[in-house]
């Protein structure tokens, strides 16, 4: 009965915005509500429930998608996105930049949230795509395919890092075996899986597109790299520091204040208002302009992707979740593919990875630590690439590509879907084949 009521609500979710053409944030909202009284959620907590996940999943991502936003428009406004796409493709070449923009969303995606990473490179990606007359979708997807492997296989995120810890993992291993997996994993869902989509209609957002500039109003190499890329450096660091550093020590505790990604964006964007801004000519009024166009144009974004967080909050609260974990460990298949399976069916479900996981690994972990064939380093992949399966209307990360890239729904499930779902199938293959290598 609850598998049949989430089809219902998700089928009722993509008829509300492809057939009826309702604003997806309102769609989310009727699918929230009506999700919540057929799953039995008492009257008067189905409108709590609703305002709790708008409200959690709008808190953690507004001052990173907003200050984001801000630093990308002026990226783009002050030339230093056109100096950066013009260094990449003198380095690499237009044959191979799409290959050097996957690499930098492995490095910058290991330290970084997805949603964090996935704001911060939108501005580069674009940058390449309108200056070289590139396609977007076949120049951004690997990219964001490498940001996608490392937020569900790798710790130190959220996910795989609980993971290790509930089955006993060891960290090490497990983030050795990650890397290994994570090398085929990007190149069929990024590169190769982009050959196929570049019939794909593409309007990418405006907010991170300027005029062309002549050369020497451009700003230099060092302050263009540097300004765009200090988040990410910001990031890296205190992550570093904090690893080795696990004393509470005033330090430590500075460290780890501003190592916080709203922090690191706050000042990230003081930073870039004067190297991109002001030292660049740029009055205040002018700088102010740019930064409330970036706020308009990320707004809808906001509230869809908070709208999806209302549709996982009321399908956690009512114990779906639980129930379908619960369904799928009657099955008798081998442990990493069960594990694999749970996670794979949450995802699609409730549409958070990092719930998929953490919920699998509640229902899983009893099995994992009384069978010592099963190798717990494996099963935190399995889990990790279960939770990465068929991305859609109930994920935030769908609706950021979607709204970002400007592509319909048909074309976002072929092209974002159809990549998550890639690398996902290709994670559990390599699982499968580690332990039959390792035993």
């Amino acid at each position: 009965m609850v598998l049949l009521t989430i089809l219902f609500c998700i089928i009722l979710l993509v008829l509300l915005v492809s057939w009826l053409k309702i604003n997806p944030f309102i769609a989310f909202l009727v699918v929230s509500i009506t999700g919540g009284l057929l799953l039995g959620i008492p009257l008067d907590k189905v409108t709590k429930s609703v305002e709790r996940g708008l409200g959690d999943t709008f808190g953690a991502i507004a001052i990173i998608i907003c200050i984001g936003a801000m630093i990308g428009k002026l990226v783009a406004a002050s030339g230093a996105a056109q100096r950066i796409a013009g260094v990449l493709v003198n380095g690499f070449g237009i044959k191979y930049i799409q290959w050097a923009l996957m690499l930098v969303g492995f490095i910058i995606g290991i330290p970084l949230f997805y949603e964090t990473g996935f704001v911060l490179m939108i501005p580069l990606i674009f940058s390449v795509v309108y200056r070289y007359k590139l396609h977007a979708v076949y120049i951004g997807l690997p990219m964001l395919a490498a940001l996608s492997v490392t937020h569900g296989f790798l710790p130190p995120h959220p996910s795989p890092t609980a993971l290790v810890s509930t089955f006993h993992a060891d960290m090490g291993k497990t983030l050795m075996y990650g890397l290994i997996l994570a090398i085929p994993a990007i190149i069929v869902a990024g590169p190769l899986l982009s050959r196929t989509l570049k019939k794909i209609e593409v309007h990418p957002l405006a907010t991170f597109v300027a005029e062309e500039m002549p050369e020497e109003k451009l700003p230099g190499t060092f302050n263009s790299f540097f300004t765009a890329l200090l988040p990410v450096m910001l990031l890296i660091i205190s992550t570093v520091y904090l690893n080795f550093d696990r004393s509470h020590s005033t330090f430590h505790n500075i460290i780890a204040f501003v190592g916080n990604a709203p922090i690191v964006m706050l000042i990230s964007l003081f930073v870039a208002t004067y190297t991109l801004g002001i030292k660049q000519g740029m009055d205040m009024k002018r700088i102010g302009s740019n930064f409330s166009h970036a706020v308009k144009d990320v707004s809808v974004i906001l509230l869809i992707v908070a709208g999806s967080g209302a549709f996982k909050a009321v399908l956690t609260d009512s114990g779906a979740n639980k129930d379908i974990a619960e369904l799928l460990q009657s099955f008798h298949l081998q442990p990493l593919v069960l594990g694999w399976l749970i996670a794979a069916i949450i995802r699609v479900s409730l549409g958070s990875a990092t719930v998929a996981g953490l919920t699998t690994a509640g229902i899983i972990a009893p099995l994992v630590l009384h069978d010592p064939s099963i190798n717990p380093n494996l099963m935190v992949l399995a889990v990790g690439a279960g939770s990465l399966t068929c991305s859609h209307l109930n994920d935030g990360g769908f609706w950021l590509f979607k709204e970002y890239f400007n592509l319909s729904i048909k074309d976002t499930l072929r092209s974002w879907t159809v990549m998550e779902t890639t690398v996902s199938i290709i994670g559990l293959l390599g699982v499968l084949a580690l332990n039959a290598i390792i035993g």
